[in-house]
């Protein structure tokens, strides 16, 4: 009896001492402990449990260097090769050559015109070749609704006469009201055009408004005596604006009494004045072409040509290897080596972006 209630004892205290809670031990304290972060607040419409989005306030830009250009190949006979693809160019920067990234063909871009006529004194005898050039171009080239031109005359200083539009009837009545006086201001014409007009002309409808072909047809016998720029500032205006320039000269000091068929030298040129290799310079640098017509007539094919050419156009893009954002300028060559008879026409060169904003072009009228 004495050993059954010793048992009965002995479970009971063990039964009460499970049912004590444990002593509270003090939890070891890091020597640097970091002090408590309120919990992240998710932004309004966070699922439950996703993680919000990281809020850095930064926006990153990168500055692309893309190198592009618009040109046209001709085979031995002048005549427009369209067929090539991307295989058969390389692209040469500098004499390296390049990775084509991009390659394309333009056909039937919306072109947009500035024509530009010299009314100085020196051409004053060439004033009706130049109207009837001018005309029979806008005629044989614009398309209305799809092309634009504009029109400046340039004799002590450039002015706009017209504005850009597709209307030719405006344009051709503005033509017929030019007078000849004054001196001479080629580069100062070509500047302002390609700055004011050319760089940010009117953009077209549809799916891709920026790709058109910017276009300058200029007509002057190419003497300057007036500009405040230069011909090397005119020309690199024009390709940092990438217009393409096609000169017509209005000289014929080249036709002597002594050429038995002077009437059909068509776009024959003897010799050239030094206004003639002006002309033929800025055509080169720029991917176009001279002409040296005696009769309007002999420039009716060449328009026709012109317009064609225009209109199909292959298109190269490409990071250039060999250098980076230093503004300096390149030249630029494309070879097509399984046709060695083909010519490729495009500019000659480019200059390169830099990583800072560029200074803007020098005003019309600046020093040079």
């Amino acid at each position: 009896m004495g050993f059954l209630l010793l048992v009965v004892l002995l479970g009971s205290a063990m039964l009460f001492a499970q049912q004590q809670p444990a002593p509270q031990q003090p939890a070891p304290q890091p020597q640097d402990k970091p002090a408590a972060q309120p919990p992240a607040t998710a932004p309004p419409g966070t699922p439950q449990g996703q993680e919000p989005p990281v809020q850095t306030g930064q926006v990153f830009r990168t500055t692309v260097n893309l190198v592009d250009v618009l040109f046209t190949v001709l085979n031995h006979r002048n005549k427009l090769v369209p067929e090539l693809e991307k295989q058969d160019f390389k692209v040469f920067d500098n004499n390296v050559v390049q990775d084509i990234r991009y390659f394309s063909k333009q056909s039937d871009l919306p072109l947009r015109i500035g024509m530009l006529l010299d009314t100085s004194n020196s051409i004053r005898d060439r004033i009706k070749f130049e109207e009837d050039a001018a005309n029979n171009f806008l005629f044989s080239v614009l398309r209305h609704g799809t092309d634009e031109a504009f029109l400046m005359t340039f004799d002590d200083e450039p002015q706009v006469l017209q504005g850009f539009t597709a209307d030719t009837g405006k344009l051709r009545d503005q033509i017929l009201r030019m007078r000849a006086g004054g001196g001479t201001a080629v580069y100062d014409a070509i500047y302002q055009a390609c700055f004011n007009e050319l760089s940010h002309p009117p953009r077209p409808a549809g799916d891709r408004p920026d790709i058109v072909r910017r276009v300058m047809i200029l007509i002057s016998d190419g003497e300057d005596n007036l500009s405040t720029h230069t011909r090397a500032e005119a020309i690199e205006m024009a390709q940092r604006t990438n217009v393409v320039i096609y000169t017509i000269s209005t000289s014929i000091q080249w036709v002597t009494i002594e050429e038995p068929n002077k009437q059909n030298a068509g776009n024959r040129k003897y010799h050239l004045t030094e206004g003639d290799k002006i002309l033929q310079d800025l055509a080169d640098e720029t991917g176009g072409r001279s002409f040296y017509p005696y009769h309007v007539d002999d420039l009716d094919q060449s328009f026709q040509d012109i317009g064609d050419e225009l209109r199909n156009q292959y298109s190269i893009a490409y990071n250039p290897s060999n250098h980076g954002f230093d503004g300096r300028y390149y030249k630029i060559k494309i070879e097509i080596p399984e046709h060695k008879g083909y010519q490729v026409r495009a500019r000659r060169g480019y200059y390169a972006r830099t990583v800072a904003a560029e200074p803007a072009p020098k005003p019309a009228g600046g020093a040079k």
